[in-house]
């Protein structure tokens, strides 16, 4: 009896190892709408963004980003900070209100960036920049 459950046992671990079968996620198709950007004061700069076919959050805050990564590099600063972003979606339509700090060494924080990395990474993602 002991050798049966075994077997049995063992025979449900095969089972149980197989890979789940993929489940189709769609085709990713974002449509980046613009950027407008605002210096608020100094160092402090607004983003504000708009595209289609986002994922979720994460995309759209993505952009932005990428927006204040490049706007970064464009005023001479090599590092933004990330203050905050706001993201809200309707009728298809996402659009995120981020707030970066620009300065030309690594700022404080958490949520630093490096903006050279940053334009080249998105670059690659396919991810438009300012």
């Amino acid at each position: 009896m002991r050798v049966a459950v075994i077997g049995i046992l063992a025979l449900a671990g095969c089972v149980s190892a197989q890979p789940a079968p993929e489940v189709a996620q769609g085709t990713f198709a974002p449509s980046y709408q613009g950027v407008q950007t605002r210096l608020l004061d100094g160092d402090l700069v607004n983003f504000r963004v708009a595209m289609s076919g986002a994922r979720s959050v994460e995309d759209v805050e993505r952009y932005a980003e990428c927006a204040a990564a490049q706007y970064t590099l464009i005023r001479g600063y090599g590092f933004a900070r990330h203050v905050r972003t706001t993201v809200k979606e309707e009728a298809g339509i996402w659009r995120a209100d981020a707030v970066y700090t620009i300065s030309p060494a690594l700022p404080r924080g958490l949520r630093t960036i490096d903006a050279e990395v940053t334009v080249a990474d998105c670059g690659v993602s396919g991810i438009p920049t300012v």
